[in-house]
């Protein structure tokens, strides 16, 4: 069969299982949210427990991070974001998924060859455009904070 790009696109449309839209906006609403308020919920218990704000706040990533990886290594965070969809992509746990999917995939391949070399091939691309968007946002903006006060010094 030999087909041109528009006479697929058009097969493939008329094919293709139709999104419920709304349905998976309010799952990636809500699901996003349970994880954000399971983070505040834990912030708040390690400052009830006397840790101070900043301490609070580096334990809670830590263990938003050791959550998702333990559910990933254990296949129950692939099981979750296929009811919840994109919620689960909340940046500290969607990227510790990523980093952790990404190790588990290639640990057959030994671990410098497999996982040292392809840990980052999915969070590797965020963290490049991630990095560099931020460095393009710090220049600009001690540009325009220095023209504004007459000059770069």
């Amino acid at each position: 069969m030999n087909t041109d790009g528009k006479t697929y696109k058009k097969y493939a449309a008329a094919r293709a299982k139709k999104s419920p839209l709304l349905k998976n906006c309010a799952m990636a609403f809500v699901s996003g949210g349970a994880i954000c308020a399971a983070g505040h919920g834990l912030r708040r218990l390690f400052t009830y427990a006397g840790l101070s704000d900043d301490n609070a706040g580096m334990l809670t990533s830590s263990a938003l991070i050791l959550i998702a990886v333990l559910l990933t290594g254990f296949g129950v965070f692939d099981s979750i974001a296929k009811h919840t969809g994109a919620g689960t992509l909340v940046p500290i746990t969607g990227f510790a998924n990523a980093v952790a999917s990404s190790a588990i995939d290639s640990r057959t391949e030994g671990l410098v060859p497999g996982v040292g070399a392809k840990i980052f091939t999915v969070a590797g691309p965020v963290l490049v455009w991630g990095i560099s968007a931020g460095a393009a946002y710090g220049i600009a903006y001690y540009l325009v904070c220095a023209a504004a006060k007459g000059g770069v010094s």
